[in-house]
């Protein structure tokens, strides 16, 4: 038994394909077979069901592959261990980064990061809460850009900084009018939302007390901020943006961005592992990188005009 073989199981496991996940693993897919097919002859066992479209786990391949993410996840600390008792920042650390922050944060820090320390290597992956959570305790995620609190028993979180939410308010909205809003002023069946399982669709509809709405529709929903501004300039409603995607927005669509009065309503952004993760000195130093860039756009710490982090966590 080899940590290669395991590594190819939890691929197949994963892509329920030979071809793709010999892809993914960038090896030949006859390659990959060969090695699966000794592992299941050594073990006596058949971990996959080839006859099934798309390929499934046996009963006791589904258990096998738990113990391969241990055995892996138990594997990959030894060299964590010896590279942080080196002080050496190297290798590959995979960040997974939540769709509402990866293409405003990522670009802020990912190049001044890579420049510091030229021989790491960040693989961002964008994924939503849940999936992060659930990569970072089977060991295939080593740190994740999230929104908290998430009170979870096995991960740490370590504040990053209060971003503001803004409203876009296109001109033909009668909130266009006010130069600034409330929290009073938002009426969530006016608003425009992401798609369930978004953390940042949660934090909107807490902000509007969405408890006491359970039986309204909603009448638009997405996947992406990006079109919520679409659908708000074509006459759907009005939406909520994070600070740092509205500083991206076209001087034009920077005339509808209104801010809230006191308490400003944010979200805490957080840097998340799992308890057991053992590169201190790159989780300081990403939290170093990240917080010197974002200095002067938004708040780091806490202060008297900004809300407590919106909770709902998705």
């Amino acid at each position: 038994m080899t940590l290669v073989q395991l590594e190819y199981v939890l691929a197949v496991a994963e892509y329920k394909n030979f071809t793709l996940a010999a892809d993914k693993s960038f090896v030949t897919q006859p390659t990959l077979s060969m090695q699966i097919q000794k592992l299941e002859k050594e073990l006596d066992i058949e971990i996959f069901d080839r006859s099934s479209h798309p390929i499934q786990l046996t009963k006791i391949g589904e258990k096998v592959v738990e113990q391969a993410k241990v055995i892996l996840k138990e594997a990959k600390r030894m060299p964590q261990l010896v590279h942080e008792e080196k002080g050496l920042m190297e290798g590959s650390f995979n960040i997974g980064v939540i769709p509402t922050m990866l293409p405003t944060l990522v670009p802020l820090f990912y190049k001044t990061f890579q420049e510091k320390h030229p021989k790491t290597n960040l693989v961002i992956r964008e994924l939503q809460t849940d999936e992060i959570i659930k990569r970072l305790n089977d060991g295939t995620l080593d740190f994740g850009l999230v929104v908290t609190p998430l009170h979870e028993e096995q991960i740490v979180e370590r504040n990053l900084f209060y971003e503001p939410l803004v409203a876009y308010v296109p001109p033909y909205h009668p909130l266009h009018s006010q130069s600034t809003l409330s929290k009073n002023d938002l009426d969530i069946d006016d608003i425009l939302l992401l798609k369930e399982g978004h953390c940042f669709r949660n934090n909107v509809m807490n902000l509007c007390e969405a408890a006491k709405l359970n039986n309204q529709s909603l009448k638009l929903d997405s996947g992406s901020l990006y079109t919520l501004i679409k659908l708000a300039d074509e006459g759907y409603g009005f939406t909520l943006l994070p600070t740092l995607h509205a500083d991206d927005l076209t001087p034009e669509q920077q005339k509808n961005i209104r801010h809230f009065n006191d308490p400003i309503p944010t979200r805490e952004v957080s840097l998340i592992y799992h308890k057991t993760n053992l590169r201190k000195s790159f989780e300081e130093s990403l939290i170093e990188t990240i917080q010197s860039v974002i200095r002067g756009k938004i708040f780091i710490d806490k202060v008297n005009n900004v809300t407590s982090p919106l909770l709902s966590i998705a």
